[in-house]
């Protein structure tokens, strides 16, 4: 009797150890297959910030150059905007003609370069993120926290800040269209704060 058992116990002896091994197995495989998992994962980040170093260099790279530049774009717009149009001598004219093209192909060199002008309309609202306030005054056409005039265009190299527009910017107080009375006081950055400081969290230069 004991003899006919014995070769069944050692079959399910060997089926138990083959079933021990095959989850050894599976363990293994899951282990490799995460592992293998977070190699690729490092791999990518590691690709990621290989590019992100790369793109941040080639940045640096333009914008150095570029800020070395934008004392010739400024120069070039003083030069087109205080030109003498009315001029009829063909000698002058083609000279302005001359000027406003290198203009326009420096400001496009920019462009394709990423580094774009920073040039607010009249009565758009003062954004501390791009541009600095250098003063304030009464508008009957701006609305208070307003920009009244851009004293020095800004740029901006691919999303980051390179120069800040220099502008004037409406006064509390001032009566253009979308002013606190029309728009909420929210409208007014200004809106609360003294006249000795400033809580819109962008740089202010208050001249009397």
């Amino acid at each position: 009797m004991t003899d006919e058992q014995t070769p069944a116990e050692d079959v399910a002896f060997e089926a138990d150890d083959a079933s021990q091994e095959i989850e050894a197995l599976k363990l293994e495989v899951a282990a490799l297959k995460e592992q293998a998992l977070r190699y690729a994962a490092e791999a990518e980040n590691t690709k990621r910030r290989a590019e992100r170093e790369m793109n941040d260099a080639r940045a640096y790279a333009i914008q150095k150059f570029g800020r070395d530049l934008l004392g010739v774009a400024d120069n070039l717009s003083r030069a087109t905007a205080h030109s003498p149009r009315e001029s009829t001598d063909p000698a002058v004219k083609n000279f302005i003609i001359g000027v406003e093209m290198t203009e326009k192909e420096l400001t496009s060199a920019f462009e394709r370069n990423g580094l774009k002008k920073i040039d607010p309309a009249k009565g758009e609202k003062f954004d501390p993120h791009l541009h600095q306030a250098v003063t304030e005054q009464p508008s009957t056409e701006v609305a208070a926290g307003g920009v009244v005039a851009v004293l020095q265009a800004g740029y901006e190299l691919m999303g980051r800040l390179v120069r800040p527009a220099m502008v004037a910017v409406a006064a509390k107080g001032s009566t253009g269209p979308g002013g606190p009375e029309q728009a909420g006081a929210s409208a007014n950055p200004y809106a609360g704060a003294g006249s000795d400081s400033d809580s819109s969290g962008g740089s202010f230069d208050q001249k009397a």
